[in-house]
């Protein structure tokens, strides 16, 4: 086999060398800029940070419907494996139980001697019993085929169950793998929201997001709103989700969580129907799917709404224009009119 030598690297001129550093501190110099440290990059305004960060949220929330809808999909297969497995578990105790007969029937023929048929009748002082013992023995050798029968159907069972657990845990580790994908793009989204976010001051902060005495008249809002609100929904499911909706104002927003205590925006959604005892998905894609689809001049208090043109948004309509929804990091769930963002379309589950 012929040697592999490492080519040798020339060393660098004068003049290559002067260059080769005046190209590395150029470089330097844009990632610097680039990364929003250095001098080269002029302070944002208030009102671009806040474009920018909006921008950033909404791509950190059609990231999180990814990671929902992957999650789900790994929960399913991952419960489907443990089913399969345990299937597999059962019928393999099953098989062994069938074979131990097996043994058993084996164990008597080699001790009554396996002579042949035609030497018994033969030897036989009594030719009619021996034909009597002789269809007995037929008949448990025909028991004894059916039970190699069963035996041989078992075991194409369980490699057939075998079979589908390799693929079902094929399945689990590709959206395990999509998992943190999705993780990882919303995890940088949002840090990269709060950097821009951390350039401005207290209250330039405040002014952006909505301060504190904001949340808690929202808050307020809804306490006093929710005493009517139920009796407006069209029906008792519709009028629990909302009641629900109500008492999560001010809770805030976590990227995947579903409740109790904080929510996404779909992960709010689901939770208010699932207290109302109406499974629905976990994804904003899904949801607008899951129910009778109704124009924005139908809406009634529980329906969904929807928003952007890839459905990545969802809220809780609850009368007068309004809805409760899990806005981004930067507010907690809150009333809002639903004409602040772009409607996409609403559905009824209930």
């Amino acid at each position: 086999m012929a040697a592999h030598r490492k080519p040798r690297q020339r060393a660098l001129s004068g003049g290559t060398a002067r260059t080769a550093v005046t190209l590395a501190l150029a470089g330097a110099a844009t990632a610097t800029a680039f990364d929003g440290t250095g001098h080269a990059d002029p302070r944002l305004s208030p009102a671009e940070v806040k474009s920018k960060v909006d921008a950033l949220y909404r791509e950190a929330e059609i990231a999180t419907e990814k990671y929902n809808g992957a999650e789900e999909k790994a929960d399913k297969a991952e419960k489907s494996l443990g089913e399969l497995r345990d299937e597999a578990a059962r019928k393999t105790e099953k098989l062994n139980s069938a074979r131990e007969g097996l043994g058993s029937i084996a164990t008597a023929q080699y001790r009554s001697g396996g002579i042949d048929p035609v030497v018994q009748l033969a030897l036989s002082s009594d030719p009619d019993q021996f034909l009597e013992r002789a269809a007995l023995a037929d008949r448990a050798g025909s028991r004894q085929a059916s039970a190699v029968s069963g035996v041989r159907k078992q075991l194409q069972e369980i490699d057939q169950l075998h079979s589908e657990a390799d693929g079902t845990l094929d399945r689990l580790e590709s959206r395990q793998a999509e998992l943190r994908k999705h993780k990882k793009t919303v995890n940088g989204k949002l840090d990269a929201a709060k950097r821009l976010l951390a350039r401005l001051t207290t209250e330039e902060r405040a002014r952006l997001t909505g301060d504190g005495d904001q949340n808690r008249a929202s808050r307020a809002a809804g306490r006093d709103a929710s005493l009517a609100a139920p009796a407006k929904a069209p029906n008792a499911r519709a009028s629990t989700a909302v009641s629900y909706a109500y008492e999560a104002l001010g809770s805030p927003y976590v990227w995947g969580a579903t409740g109790p205590n904080a929510f996404d925006c779909s992960g709010l959604t689901q939770a208010a129907y699932r207290a109302a005892g109406v499974s629905i998905p976990r994804t904003t894609y899904a949801q607008i799917a899951a129910g009778n689809r109704v124009s924005r001049s139908q809406l009634q208090p529980g329906d969904l709404v929807f928003f952007y043109q890839g459905i990545s948004h969802v809220g809780i309509y609850v009368g007068n224009g309004q809805m409760v929804h899990a806005p981004n990091p930067s507010a907690p769930v809150r009333l809002a009119p639903i004409s602040q963002m772009p409607f996409a379309g609403a559905t009824r589950v209930a």
